[in-house]
Order: structure tokens, then sequence, then C-alpha cells
């Protein structure tokens, strides 16, 4: 897993993903006929199919993780933040992080606010907030005002780890999505149809690489790899599972920014069935992928998401089962293979 290792651990917040591209450039280039950089920082490589009349399919997963930006810098060399995606403020406090300013700084992470030892009853009831968190570098003023600025990135310092049967670690969303489709495009021999390899950027702030590049490249098919909520640890309140470490690939149904092909959605189930691909169908009430992107593209696409189970998104321990992530690229790979000519019906007058 020494690949997805330096995925999760090479910085690449919204809009300032060019250190993660670096590391998916070299590892896309050797196993595509052509790539390139579009405007917005997409990298896009490119697999010829077999001849005319075959479909354009658009594989994605997004290479930028949520974090932060500086905001401000105080008289005392204290960093303040604006976020960039969805953190909850709970899971932050007393975190190390890195400030990625003229060199990477290490710092921690704290709430504004009294001390534990200091506080009286009603400041422990307080919920934390985004804006109540600032940095500490260590260093004076100076030195902070040389090497930082606003609009430096921000991101939490934790390495990946294996145990057990599981991978756990910051920004597997969507890491592991961009690692399935790495691996993918170094297995996949045979295909018929014409494949765009997409790692998109900016998709924690409003699916936006997937939109500039769908509309270039014009897919007939959008597939988007990413991860989704398992929801199968102990819980209070019998919310729904949305999925299950350890059950296999998630074959996404619905989510708030798309509803999949349900085309796709049965080839994607027959196949899984046909060559015996652990699989579970999932439906994910809050949340989307770059698959909302594509489907709304110019007149419309056919999409569809294949997820990997995760169990504490949007936290530094995000945690897969490494069968799911495997089951995954196969099931990929595997519909991949079969996309071809007359592949979906038409749908009906």
């Amino acid at each position: 897993m020494e690949l997805l290792k330096q995925l999760t651990e090479t910085p690449g917040v919204p809009g300032r993903e060019e250190r993660i591209r670096a590391v998916v450039v070299s590892h896309l280039k050797p196993h595509v006929d052509s790539l390139r950089i579009d405007a917005l920082g997409n990298v896009i490589g490119m697999k010829k199919g077999k001849g005319k009349g075959q479909p354009r399919v658009m594989v994605a997963a997004h290479m930028d993780q949520i974090g932060f930006l500086v905001s401000h810098i105080d008289d005392r060399g204290f960093l303040r933040l604006a976020p960039l995606g969805g953190f909850d403020p709970r899971v932050l406090n007393a975190r190390h992080c890195w400030v990625h300013g003229r060199e990477d700084l290490r710092g921690v992470l704290a709430l504004a606010g009294k001390p534990t030892h200091l506080q009286d009853e009603e400041d422990r009831k307080k919920p934390p907030r985004l804006r109540d968190y600032y940095v500490d570098l260590g260093v004076p003023v100076d030195t902070v005002k040389d090497l930082v600025e606003i609009g430096d990135p921000v991101t939490l310092a934790q390495e990946m780890v294996t145990f057990g049967e599981v991978v756990a670690g910051q920004a597997l969303d969507d890491r592991v999505g961009v690692y399935v489709l790495l691996e993918a495009v170094r297995r996949l021999k045979k295909h018929r149809a014409e494949v765009y390899w997409v790692i998109s950027v900016q998709e924690e702030v409003g699916l936006r690489g997937a939109a500039t590049s769908a509309f270039g490249i014009e897919p007939d098919i959008g597939i988007a790899i990413d991860i989704t909520i398992a929801a199968d640890t102990p819980m209070s309140d019998g919310s729904p599972r949305v999925s299950e470490v350890g059950k296999g690939v998630a074959i996404k149904v619905m989510d708030s920014a798309s509803i999949s092909d349900r085309r796709l959605v049965d080839a994607c189930r027959d196949l899984a069935k046909q060559h015996h691909i652990p699989y579970q169908l999932e439906i994910l009430p809050r949340g989307g992928t770059d698959a909302g992107a594509m489907q709304r593209s110019r007149a419309g696409v056919p999409a569809i998401t294949l997820s990997i189970p995760t169990r504490y998104a949007h936290t530094v321990i995000e945690l897969a089962h490494r069968e799911d992530i495997e089951a995954t690229i196969i099931l990929l790979m595997r519909t991949l293979e079969a996309a071809g000519p007359n592949w979906l019906k038409p749908l009906d007058a």
C-alpha cells in the first residue's frame, strides 16, 4: 500500500493541488496514450479505444482534500483559518498540522478559549466552532510573517497506517479513489471504449473540476470513484448504515448530487455477480461525488459512482477495508472491459 500511503500523505487542498498533482502525473503518464492538464488543474489521461463507434467513458476521482487556508496572522503570530470543505469541528482540537508557506511548518491546531483547568461548567458546554480554531507555530511573530502569508494552505499531520484488514489515515476521501483509478489504468489491458482518466480538482468545494473536464471531454458515460459513508459503527438512533466495511464495493443508487443511471446500476451489479465481486447497493442521504457534475454536463451524461465504504469520513482516521478497495478496482476494470457500442439500451421515447 505504499502508493496509497504516498497519496494520502501528500498535501493538496482545493485550489492548491500542485503537489499531489505531480505525484498523480508521475504514476498515470506511463499507462495512457496521452496526458494533459487543463486550465483548472485537472489531470486528464486518455487510453485509445478500438476504432470508430466506441463509447467515450470518463472515469473521475478527485485529488483535493479538505483543509484550510490561512485567513489572518495576529500580532502574536497565531494563525486564523478559512475552511475548505466539511470538517466536523469536534474532531480538530489538539491536532498537529502543517502550514505550507515558503516552507512546510509544523504547528498545532487548538481552540481559542480558556485552558481546561481554567474552565467553568458553562465554558465546557460550548460546542466547538470552526471559526474558533487557530494554529500555533511555536515561533516568534516575525518568523511567522517571513514564512507565512494569507492564503497559504493548512493540512492536518497524520500518516496512513495499515492494521488488521484495514487502512486508516487522512484524505482517503478521495485519495483512495485516486488509488483505485491508478491501479485500474495500470492493470487494464482489454477494452473497446475510449477511456478518459480524470483526476479532478476542487471537488470538496462544489464538484468544480469534474464539471469543467466533463464539458471538455463530452463523455457518453461517466463513472466517479469516491468513498461513501460506512455508518456500521455503534450508534444510538438507528440511522441507516449506508454501507458496511468489508462487504465489498458499493454501487451507488443515489446521493444528494446525483441519481445513478439505472442502466449503469444494473450493468455494474450484473458484472459483480458474473465475476464474483463482493458488492452492496448504497443510497447516501447527504453528500455527492463527481458523478453529479458529469451527469449535468452539456446535454446530460449517464453516470454512476463506485464507492469505497469508509468509516470516520472527514477526519484524520478515515478507515477502509483492503478487500473493498480491491473489489472496487476489479469492478471498475470489468465495467470498462464491457463498455462498447450499444452497451446501454436507449431510453424509451
